[in-house]
């Protein structure tokens, strides 16, 4: 089943911009067990969520159009994020999804996924503001709480992992649901806050312009108000995110007081 995707993420999918002739992110969603099996016993490391997390990555790079190395888009990520695959003490791996959703992701395992059609709409400096705050959430552990909470709810213990207290591999079968329970998973208020002074800081220390995480937020909420009757749904899947103009004038408030934005 084909699925236009509201990642945990920076930007919210499913808007009425998106370009009609590319393809759309896929993922499969057959609904798991939802019996959790001795989770408590089971001790879940960063190793682990980098493990499964990998694993998820994986399925998805092979069931969506992946952008080749000599692609214009991915010579045009290599050339903004190159200098920055170490960033946070991570060992960060880029790719392209030629897909019409707007989104970007990144995982526990320092995997860093840009949808083709956001790179469409941003700036090389908006882009590295996006790409900061989703790095954002894997430095601060919120990566690898989704993780964990997915392989939980989603019942991934069996009877070998409760005794052994010990994270056990995703069957193939169960791969592509746990990917789509990943990605469907939402950040807290605080986290995406948290995350958005990630990207600020990761922008300054860097020597870009802070303020183009304000414009990329500003562009966000352009989208939201032109998506007309799906941003009713978008407002609900995302109740727990603050506002993308809310967003963007943190960021231009907290720009005037470092004295970098007039």
């Amino acid at each position: 089943m084909n699925k236009k995707i509201l990642l945990p993420a920076f930007v919210i999918a499913a808007l009425s911009v998106i370009n009609p002739a590319s393809a759309q992110f896929k993922l499969n969603t057959k609904t798991m067990s939802a019996a959790e099996k001795g989770f408590k016993s089971v001790t879940f490391s960063d190793a682990d969520a980098a493990k499964l997390a990998k694993e998820a990555v994986t399925w998805m790079d092979a069931n969506n159009p992946v952008a080749a190395e000599n692609d214009p888009y991915s010579i045009r990520l290599r050339k903004i994020f190159a200098k920055h695959q170490h960033e946070g003490g991570l060992d960060l791996n880029f790719k392209v999804y030629k897909v019409k959703d707007i989104n970007a992701f990144a995982c526990a395992d320092g995997s860093v996924r840009v949808f083709s059609s956001l790179m469409d709409i941003m700036t090389d400096e908006e882009l590295l503001g996006v790409i900061g705050h989703e790095i954002g959430h894997v430095v601060n552990k919120d990566s690898k709480d989704a993780v964990r909470a997915v392989y939980k709810r989603e019942a991934l213990t069996d009877a070998a992992s409760s005794q052994s207290g010990a994270v056990n591999a995703i069957s193939q079968s169960q791969l592509g649901s746990f990917a789509g329970a990943l990605l469907d998973s939402r950040y807290s208020r605080k986290q995406e806050s948290q995350a958005d002074d990630y990207s600020y800081d990761f922008l300054k220390r860097n020597n870009y312009k802070v303020t183009a995480l304000a414009s990329a937020f500003t562009k966000l909420a352009d989208l939201e108000k032109s998506s007309g009757s799906t941003r009713t749904k978008s407002e609900k899947m995302l109740s727990s995110h603050p506002d993308s103009a809310e967003r963007a004038a943190k960021v231009m408030t907290k720009a005037k007081k470092d004295g970098l934005a007039a």
